[in-house]
């Protein structure tokens, strides 16, 4: 559970103002980066992981995935874990990020260590967190919001007419707030998410049914349609129509152009994929139906 951080001592009794930024911390914050080295270390050294493959083994695994070389000249019996373990700034995101992936991939159980990981990221008011998989860091989203698409993506997933929908939306999430965010994937993702969730219910004999064609056929046939928010008169499909209509036409790469492609930017690619979030809901869970 997130809390409002307590004041400082010196806050609370008049010594000293309260500090003009204290979180979440975007990059690496210098009072995180010993105790993040402390939990590397922690975690290349545990049990769980040693009883996998050999040590080093793991370490110049991870150390290529990453690009990372130890330094040269250095002298040390085990170079790629001193590089690993001595990382600092992004790089050392980087490495946390990879240290989960690896676990996760290779099926090393170790919940001590995410338990280790979160409350320091918690501690120290990180703006990244644990991804709920385990598998790499992810940014911080309000938790109602968060909590909000977990649930849509999990009662997409059990609806047979949703199709793949569950998983082009995890997809977008994790595109969108994950260490390396790609908002061009996030978006693509969240527009293949709708189309999955609408297709049974707009254009069920199309089987190559776009978001844009979707549109065509509401635009042709608005008495076909319902939903459970209506506004008055004639068109009561409105609402989801112009929520599908923002998320076609606002994206930004799907054609290109003399000008040259513009892609998304993260702050589009996020609102694309609470948008899409929001009409999965909708189909999924019968908001938006066939009269």
């Amino acid at each position: 559970m997130t809390t409002t951080p307590r004041p400082r001592f010196s806050v609370r009794a008049g010594l000293a103002t309260a500090p003009e930024h204290d979180g979440p911390f975007e990059d690496m914050p210098e009072h995180l980066t010993k105790p993040l080295q402390e939990w590397v270390t922690y975690a290349l050294g545990t049990e769980e992981l040693a009883n996998f493959m050999d040590e080093e083994e793991v370490e110049r695994t991870i150390c290529i995935r990453l690009r990372m070389s130890p330094p040269k000249g250095l002298q040390v019996s085990a170079p790629y874990y001193w590089t690993l373990t001595h990382a600092e700034g992004t790089d050392l995101l980087d490495v946390v990020d990879a240290v989960l992936a690896y676990k996760v991939g290779r099926e090393v159980r170790d919940p001590e260590s995410i338990r280790r990981l979160s409350g320091l990221l918690d501690e120290a008011g990180s703006a990244y967190r644990v991804a709920e998989t385990s598998d790499g860091l992810e940014e911080r989203v309000t938790p109602g919001v968060r909590d909000a698409v977990r649930r849509t993506i999990a009662d997409a997933a059990v609806a047979p007419a949703a199709g793949s929908a569950a998983d082009h939306l995890a997809a977008a999430w994790q595109a969108a707030y994950g260490r390396s965010p790609d908002p061009t994937r996030a978006y693509s993702e969240a527009i293949k998410a709708v189309e999955s969730a609408a297709h049974s219910v707009v254009q069920p004999n199309n089987t190559k049914a776009t978001l844009g064609s979707m549109l065509g056929e509401i635009k042709n046939a608005r008495h076909k349609f319902t939903t459970v928010i209506s506004p008055p008169g004639d068109n009561p499909i409105a609402p989801a129509e112009a929520m599908m209509r923002a998320l076609w036409e606002g994206q930004t790469s799907r054609h290109g152009a003399q000008s040259g492609t513009v892609d998304e930017t993260l702050e589009a690619a996020r609102a694309g994929v609470h948008l899409a979030a929001t009409l999965v809901q909708w189909f999924v869970s019968g908001a938006v139906a066939r009269s």
